[in-house]
């Protein structure tokens, strides 16, 4: 009976161990998923991991039908009719209580559930649709992005390498999530185009998606309650006297709450900004004093205090570029309080003459030995001093002549390694036009008027919409100047720019037969690239 009771005891234990050992296990924490560059896995993975009551789906987005039937296919029809079997008879329409015929639905769209199209999915586009690790544009819109999901694409989005657009459409965000994908966007390196209409943030954060690290090309804020304080933001980041952004094209702000004074300062940006070529104001509050800002930005302008100082610095920095250069250590260490081109012979001789112990009893061996190899030396120089002088003449002409062959042969070489890789060259100019490559804008020619600088204002913005604003005549005038000043305006370089080519002024405080109106799009027709000049009856362009 003992052995009975021993063995029913060991059973009893042997199961309370195993869950013992299981509870130890589920209290470890799951190892952090590493992303794998396929975003169907590895968002629905790093959603499993984050313990999400709902996972949002991952879609293909949908694309509209193309057209049915067509004459390339109707060849191979005509040819596969041999084979094709009978076709089956039509159905007999359904029939309403009148009798009549009930039309079907069309076959263009395919119904779902009443609140599946509610749900929250991401939408994407692939550059292949088999393979998940090339999606090229995602699309997440009418459902609020949190914190946590920020940072679940946070960790996706910089492992697409083929991703270049990305659209939050009404998600919700506040400061905390646009920071977070502010500062994981400049790891996408392909991302170009940014899309983030319909989401207001009452601390107007929008300045960090294009900072000094951003590599975002086109960004859309449409209706985002943009006031003074966000475009305030926008237009520091923009271009100031010390930094500018070098990779911003096209800026959207449809829609929002910019004022006067919001515009002034986006004007600022434009004064030292030599990238950004389109810039949408539409259905703003713009006035007559923030047009006046944007003209005079765009024709030209006095430099303020700090734009002289730093344009002086640019100035001294390129007629002396090595002034900013220290001398190396050594020479510092010897000359301490001097610099290193002036060296004291005082303190040479003064150590000199002052030699250590040690440094005496050898130079006391070694002297009675170099008193006669100094007496022969003497000798011979007696003799062919003249000599001896002729041969360091001729050795320092010859030193100098083969320093200057080597100088030659070295820039041959490089001529050489020039035309080898001069394809390579040009397609890398190509894709690195940033700020180094371009010339300051404080560099240009300036005239003193009345005891101010005035430079070139910015002649790289090429599209400007103002339309649905509150602009008057006045504004116009001023706008009618810039154009006069832009068109008259010698260009010294192509990187200078062509100046203004499209400028949508329409549904403003003036009426549409203004002459200032009318001259302003005279001035601007011709040098819209959209523009298609009328037919004269012969058949020519008018």
């Amino acid at each position: 009976m003992g052995k009975k009771v021993e063995k029913a005891l060991s059973k009893d234990k042997n199961p309370s161990s195993a869950t013992h050992i299981e509870d130890e296990g589920s209290n470890k924490t799951p190892e952090p998923y590493k992303c794998i560059g396929n975003f169907l896995t590895d968002f629905t993975e790093l959603c499993k991991q984050n313990q999400m009551a709902v996972v949002p789906s991952v879609l293909v987005r949908p694309k509209p039908p193309g057209p049915q039937g067509g004459g390339t296919e109707g060849k191979p029809e005509k040819k596969g009719d041999k084979k094709q079997a009978i076709p089956e008879p039509e159905p007999e329409p359904e029939l309403n209580q009148d009798g009549e015929p009930i039309e079907p639905p069309p076959k263009t769209y395919s119904t779902r559930d009443k609140f599946e199209y509610f749900k929250p999915s991401v939408q994407v586009e692939l550059d292949n649709n088999d393979k998940w690790d090339t999606v090229a544009e995602l699309f997440v819109r009418g459902w609020k992005i949190d914190q946590p999901m920020m940072e679940i694409f946070q960790q996706c989005l910089p492992t697409l390498d083929k991703l270049h657009t990305v659209n939050f459409w009404n998600t919700g965000l506040t400061e905390a999530t646009l920071h977070t994908l502010a500062s994981f966007l400049p790891q996408c390196v392909n991302l170009k185009t940014v899309l983030l209409d319909g989401n207001p943030i009452k601390e107007e954060n929008w300045y960090e998606l294009i900072g000094t690290d951003s590599l975002i090309q086109h960004l859309s804020l449409r209706h985002c309650k943009i006031t003074d304080k966000g475009a305030a933001g926008i237009g520091s980041c923009l271009g100031t006297a010390k930094k500018t952004n070098t990779k911003l094209v096209s800026l959207n702000l449809t829609g929002n709450l910019i004022g006067d004074a919001g515009v002034e300062a986006l004007a600022g940006g434009l004064r030292m900004n030599r990238t950004l070529m389109a810039l949408t104001l539409t259905s703003n509050n713009i006035g007559d004093k923030g047009v006046a800002k944007i003209a005079e930005a765009l024709s030209r302008f006095p430099l303020t205090h700090e734009e002289v100082v730093q344009r002086r610095r640019l100035i001294s920095d390129r007629g002396s570029p090595e002034r900013n250069k220290s001398p190396p250590p050594s020479r510092r260490a010897e000359s301490r309080d001097r610099p290193g081109s002036v060296r004291s012979m005082t303190t040479q001789d003064k150590t000199k003459q002052k030699p250590s112990a040690k440094k005496k009893e050898v130079k006391g061996r070694d002297a009675k030995e170099d008193t006669k190899t100094l007496k022969k030396e003497k000798e011979d120089t007696r003799a062919g001093g003249k000599r001896g002088s002729v041969v360091l003449k001729t050795a320092v002409k010859l030193i100098a002549h083969a320093s200057v062959a080597a100088d030659a042969a070295k820039t041959l070489g490089k001529t050489k390694e020039k035309k080898k890789d001069k394809g390579k060259s040009i397609a890398q100019e190509a894709e690195n036009m940033d700020g180094h490559d371009q010339i300051n804008p404080l560099l240009e020619v300036a005239d003193y008027i009345d005891g101010q600088s005035w430079i070139a204002g910015n002649r790289t913005l090429i599209s400007l919409n103002l339309s649905r604003n509150a602009i008057g005549e006045a504004g116009l005038t001023s706008l009618l100047k810039a154009i006069q000043y832009q068109t008259t305006l010698t260009l010294d370089s192509r990187s200078n720019g062509t100046g203004l080519m499209r400028l949508v002024v329409n549904k403003n405080n003036v009426n549409p037969e203004n002459e200032v109106l009318t001259k302003l799009n005279e001035k601007m027709l011709p040098k819209d690239p959209f523009y298609k000049p009328p037919l004269t009856p012969e058949g020519e362009a008018a």
